[in-house]
């Protein structure tokens, strides 16, 4: 049976060198050709993410930020985000590049780390932040999701691996918004507000499963008003935690 397996290992090790030899893969930091053991992010590029180590961090600055605006229990992020530096292209390749492989890698990096971390084995089940309908549609996906997906993929690896369900049918998000990226902080407030909806018929059945504390998950953590939003009618029924990839300082 090993035998048979170095083969089909080694026969797919094959196609994908050949496969980067016509289309050669580039790191989505410095793009750099990767080679076929790497993945999306080159190793060197890998080993300087700017890890916020917040997953073993009690009162980190994201939990302090989100509870200016909202209880919530506690707040994980994965590095620290730059809009204008080199690993912001991470999140800018993934989300607007469709590239989704990468969100899925980084949203499984940061649940293997929250897994270790010993400040979330008690989490019941992930719910990503939706999107409007409309938005959703242009874009093809909702990238909330898609790391929602690697960071259960992220806790199931572990040694001891927990399965935690994703689910979306939990929340939606009813009110159309304005981009966050050039409002203040009031505006965001404002535009954020009551965009909310929890489905009381899903909350119920979970409830009744012994579902109690979610992970609301998002992309990156700025002001926290699209978190607490969508966080405030969520712990009229649950425990709250909230996960991002990115930290904007």
């Amino acid at each position: 049976m090993s035998s048979w397996n170095d083969i089909v290992s080694g026969t797919r090790y094959s196609f994908k060198a050949l496969g980067d030899l016509f289309f050669p893969r580039r790191c989505a930091v410095c793009e750099a050709i990767l080679t076929c053991d790497e993945q999306n992010i080159c190793n060197d590029c890998h080993t300087d993410i700017p890890y916020t180590r917040f997953w073993s961090w009690p009162e980190n600055p994201a939990e302090e930020r989100m509870w200016s605006k909202v209880g919530i229990e506690s707040a994980v992020s994965l590095f620290f985000y730059r809009y204008t530096g080199s690993y912001g292209h991470i999140l800018h390749k993934f989300k607007y590049g469709c590239n989704i492989p990468l969100g899925i890698e980084v949203g499984r990096d940061l649940g293997k780390k929250m897994a270790l971390g010993g400040r979330f084995g008690d989490i019941d089940a992930i719910v990503p932040v939706p999107l409007h309908w409309r938005r959703q549609w242009s874009r093809g996906f909702n990238q909330a999701e898609i790391i929602s997906r690697g960071v259960a993929e992220g806790f199931a690896s572990q040694p001891e691996g927990k399965s935690i369900t994703v689910i979306r049918s939990l929340v939606k998000r009813t009110k159309k918004t304005a981009t966050q990226t050039r409002l203040s902080g009031k505006e965001k407030v404002e535009n954020v507000k009551n965009a909310f909806h929890v489905n009381q018929k899903v909350a119920s059945r979970l409830l009744s499963k012994g579902i109690n504390h979610i992970l609301l998950v998002d992309d990156v953590l700025t002001s926290g008003s699209t978190l607490a939003a969508c966080a405030t009618p969520l712990m009229k029924y649950f425990r709250v935690s909230v996960a991002t990839i990115g930290f904007v300082e």
